[in-house]
């Protein structure tokens, strides 16, 4: 069956479907039509309203308020919804594991490991599943995408999968141990770097520059600094050495964020994302006991 889903994604027939149409659902199905691999008419997706809907259905988007529908037509199924929506959803979904077991699923849940999510899908029979962590920069396709698959999923099959999430950015497939880790680096990163780029142009305004100059300046020095780790493979405090004049100003600046815990505060960023997510796996599993 995995031939037949790499065989109707070469044919461009394959069936995508979007439990969800949030930020984040709307981020990977911009990504999948600019590159191109799928079009608006193997798109599906579905939503309680109009709200997120309206917008897609105006592309020539297939839209839906029946999750069961998406999971009957679609051959790939993207679950977008907030974890604890899930374990409701999937009682309301009426199709059977004859219609399942030949489905991959991929969840953007956060904190939800696949062998929990195996466990609601398993009224479905044992379909495929594969746990991701995308970003929303994956709207501008510069995101980041950290994946784990299901052991025993057929090669090819994962395959799919992969070729589906390579359109988002920068895409790695990692043990699931560590993808909680992943998810609060990169899943949450933007909202830590966004952060900076709001304190960066303050900064700016404070000393006296407009504030449209100010954000476009700072907004494009993280973006050329990214760059210059990702493209020149060197380490980042190297990098901020090569910056860093002997009595200059960049050093009496790196010395105030050090006063003002910049590091600490973003490792102590990292480790709370990856705990509460650990936690909301826990709130899962309670849950559903």
């Amino acid at each position: 069956m995995s031939e037949v889903f790499l065989s109707k994604l070469e044919a461009r027939t394959l069936q995508v479907g979007f439990i969800g149409a949030g930020n984040m659902a709307q981020a990977i199905i911009n990504s999948l039509l600019k590159s191109g691999m799928v079009s608006e008419n193997q798109l599906t997706a579905s939503a309680p309203s109009d709200t997120r809907l309206c917008a897609l259905r105006k592309r020539g988007i297939a839209t839906t308020h029946d999750n069961d529908e998406v999971v009957q037509r679609c051959d790939v199924v993207v679950l977008c919804v907030k974890p604890h929506i899930f374990p409701h959803m999937v009682k309301k979904i009426s199709t059977g594991p004859e219609n399942c077991r030949t489905k991959l699923f991929i969840s953007i849940m956060a904190g939800l490991p696949i062998a929990l999510v195996a466990q609601y899908l398993s009224c479905f029979g044992a379909p495929a599943i594969i746990r991701a962590t995308p970003n929303t920069p994956c709207l501008v396709t510069e995101g980041c995408c950290v994946y784990a698959v299901q052991d025993g999923v057929n090669a090819d099959l994962s395959a799919v999968g992969s070729r589906l999430l390579s359109v988002l950015g920068l895409v790695r497939c990692v043990p699931e141990q560590q993808i909680d880790a992943a998810g609060a680096v990169a899943g949450s990163g933007p909202a830590y770097i966004y952060v900076a780029i709001e304190a960066l142009a303050d900064g700016g305004v404070k000393m006296g520059l407009p504030r449209e100059l100010a954000q476009s300046l700072a907004a494009q020095t993280v973006r050329g600094a990214g760059t210059m780790v990702l493209q020149t493979g060197k380490h980042p405090g190297q990098l901020k050495d090569e910056v860093c004049s002997p009595g200059g100003t960049t050093i009496a600046a790196i010395h105030a964020l050090e006063k003002n815990g910049f590091r600490n505060a973003l490792i102590c960023a990292v480790e709370a994302a990856t705990l509460r997510s650990g936690e909301l796996a826990k709130q899962q599993q309670t849950g559903n006991k």
